[in-house]
């Protein structure tokens, strides 16, 4: 295909993000730009590579566009080298040379950020959330669960909303297992099914271990509110969330679930908008292999589902991550965006994926499996959805340089940050509030007190107790007829006045089992 009829399908009508200029791998021509249509990053995307080939630098060039434009921006950081989009780049004659043989006007500029970190690991405003907002099938994921153990879980969740005990934390969780399989707790699950003291056994061991990995920081209060990734600064830039995440490599399934959470809830919050010049939030996931490795039939299902239909609500998502075949055939048909940076072919399993992967690309005049290996740092094959919703023509391409810093930012620049961010201040202390541990704690002594009393007034005499237990009976009455019965009691109702529990909010589970929540 000609360089004339590349320019004309990247010359979109609409506001564009440059990727970079047509190459052929020796000559660059930077009057023939390749693009992206802003208002079609809903459509989704793919940056793929292999290590060291520049996929995190071309979301980095993505994310500064997309967030100057005047859309927020989500990055999760997994490997911290992405900090530097909050700091200038360097200027530099080697920086400058590189960016106008792009057709580049390079400026060092930085990008209005705001620094997040799981749980509060690390420098940043905390993210949290409650065991009962992320939900059965998420934690089944990050616990390794099988479908069995899963169905049971979510028979705990079940349990849970309909006797008003929140799970706020895993404490509150290991205490509604521990007493649903106590012979008081089959008792109430006759109704609606039952757990296998085996089954419980291995939840409760799983949770054990996933404690013992840090996890137990992430869940709890102030539970984060998803609607606060949708920001912008006083020039109408979209803020771009950077969410750090050190030690990655102790529990990987875990942040890469989180993240997945944190689309269920944006699906669940946000209105449905439709097409619109610009999206309301472009998500960049990366590590995105992390994701889909040793998931189970029914999280597959709900992901493939989030993806296929976030896209209505305004959000467009980028899955990061080395070849195509690590991304599932049903979520990958629906990334309408590909940047394919370079792929190595030393093995034959390393051959056959790159098979697969150039046959993911329309047709083409390249010989992909030739042009893929041979692609330099910094280059990518791309192909990207047109106005008219048709994918263009593949292009090799010269990526153009971030505007922001390709190093991380400097502690001290990212610690001034988050001093003087807001959320910061409403999401940096931890609140413990009365959820279902303290319940189940109190009712447990309650009976126990009960009991003692009841040996001890058994060794006096026979009126003695049956005047006892008359008084007893009486004061029983009067305080369920005040309560209403022990989940109404002071305590629980106190508890169910709070904001974001049962009370106060409009419960549902919809996708990934996640609540919703009506905020007011």
């Amino acid at each position: 295909m000609s360089a004339e009829e590349i320019r004309n399908a990247y010359a979109f009508a609409g506001p564009l993000i440059h990727l970079g200029a047509l190459s052929d791998g020796d000559t660059i021509e930077a009057d023939v730009p390749v693009n992206l249509a802003l208002s079609m990053l809903n459509r989704h995307g793919l940056i793929a590579g292999a290590t060291g080939t520049g996929k995190t630098k071309t979301l980095q060039v993505i994310a500064e566009q997309v967030a100057a434009a005047g859309t927020p921006v989500f990055v999760a950081d997994m490997k911290g080298d992405l900090s530097g989009i909050a700091v200038p780049g360097e200027d530099s004659e080697k920086i400058r040379d590189r960016a106008a043989k792009r057709g580049q006007e390079w400026q060092p500029r930085a990008g209005s950020s705001e620094f997040y970190t799981l749980g509060g690991q690390g420098t940043g405003t905390p993210i949290r959330t409650t065991v009962c907002d992320f939900g059965p099938v998420l934690l089944a994921k990050v616990l390794d669960l099988n479908e069995t153990q899963e169905s049971s879980l979510e028979l705990i969740f079940h349990y849970a909303d309909k006797n008003g005990l929140a799970l706020l934390d895993l404490k509150d969780l290991r205490s509604l297992i521990q007493f649903l399989t106590s012979s008081e707790g089959k008792a109430e699950l006759k109704g609606i099914g039952g757990i296998s003291s085996a089954t419980a056994g291995v939840i409760l061991r799983e949770l054990t271990a996933f404690e013992a990995s840090g996890a137990d920081v992430f869940f709890g209060e102030p539970a984060f509110d998803t609607s606060d990734l949708l920001r912008y600064d006083d020039a109408g830039h979209g803020i771009i969330s950077i969410l750090s995440l050190p030690g990655v490599a102790r529990r990987p399934e875990l942040f890469s679930t989180f993240m997945m959470w944190l689309l269920a809830d944006l699906y669940q919050d946000l209105p449905e908008v439709g097409d619109q010049p610009k999206p309301k939030l472009v998500f960049f996931f990366d590590e995105a292999h992390l994701l889909f490795k040793g998931a189970s039939k029914a999280f597959l299902n709900e992901v493939i589902q989030t993806v296929r239909l976030i896209r209505s609500k305004g959000v467009g998502i980028f899955f990061i991550t080395q070849t195509p075949k690590d991304v599932p055939a049903d979520v990958l048909a629906q990334l309408g965006n590909r940047v394919q940076h370079a792929l190595r072919a030393y093995t034959p399993d390393d051959a056959k994926a790159l098979k697969a992967t150039a046959s993911t690309f329309p047709r083409s005049d390249y010989d992909l499996v030739e042009v893929i290996p041979a692609l330099g740092t910094g280059e990518a094959v791309v192909t990207v959805m047109s106005e008219d919703g048709a994918p263009t023509p593949v292009a090799r391409t010269a990526v153009r340089a971030p505007e922001s810093s390709m190093n991380p930012a400097p502690e001290a620049e990212v610690a001034r940050i988050v001093e003087g961010s807001k959320l910061a201040k409403r999401y940096g202390e931890v609140i413990d509030r009365e959820s279902a541990y303290e319940i189940l704690n109190r009712r447990a002594s309650e009976q126990a007190s009960g009991t003692a009393t009841q040996a001890q007034q058994q060794g006096s005499g026979q009126a003695e107790t049956e005047a006892a237990t008359s008084s007893a009976r009486t004061k029983t009455a009067t305080k369920e007829e005040e309560s209403g019965g022990f989940f109404s009691n002071p305590a629980v109702r106190s508890f169910l006045r709070s904001a974001g529990t049962v009370l106060g909010r409009e419960i549902t589970r919809s996708l990934f089992g996640t609540r919703r929540r009506r905020r007011y």
